[in-house]
């Protein structure tokens, strides 16, 4: 399994611990900037499975609001967007 697909099954909180990890030691210095620019790409790789958990995580929250709202009722922002100026 390559380290891209290892990433990828990574949960959300994994991911954002490696994240935390990475962002320390590149704090902390003393790197080559060789050993930096592989420890920033593999920070984008970490951020990017995390804004993927995130996403998800908002999806499902508003279709879980979304069956519990009665037929013909939107949300408070869809009232405030459908009021003319």
């Amino acid at each position: 399994m390559t380290e891209d697909a290892a990433q990828q099954r990574l949960g959300y909180e994994q991911a954002r611990d490696q994240l935390a990890e990475l962002v320390k030691r590149l704090e902390a210095g003393g790197l080559t900037l060789e050993q930096s620019l592989e420890l920033w790409e593999r920070g984008e790789r970490l951020a990017v499975i995390c804004e993927e958990w995130l996403e998800g995580a908002r999806a499902r929250l508003a279709a879980a609001i979304g069956a519990q709202r009665p037929a013909g009722q939107g949300s408070e922002a869809d009232d405030e967007a459908a009021r003319p100026f």
